[in-house]
């Protein structure tokens, strides 16, 4: 089954320095997070700051989701939560 992304929030962690966002396979919410290298890998003149990452992830929203589905498919759906980085892309 492939994911929804019918939320289009998604939430910049400081701390981490990825940007989290979450797909639902049916009625459970999975919880990804895109590495800042992965975001520069979509977006080489990406700024490395909070405002440059969420722009970067919206333009490539499309591309982010469907690598997002593709790693999900492939894992098996024996997690939850999953981190998006620079080789996936």
């Amino acid at each position: 089954m492939r994911l929804s992304f019918p939320n289009q929030s998604r939430s910049f962690d400081e701390s981490n320095r990825h940007v989290c966002f979450w797909g639902y396979d049916s009625t459970i919410e999975v919880s990804f997070f895109v590495e800042t290298d992965a975001l520069k890998r979509l977006c080489p003149k990406m700024k490395d700051a909070e405002a440059g990452c969420l722009q970067a992830f919206d333009a490539m929203r499309n591309k982010i989701h469907e690598v997002a589905n593709n790693i999900y498919v492939r894992d098996g759906k024996g997690s939850f939560s999953y981190i998006l980085s620079a080789k996936d892309f």
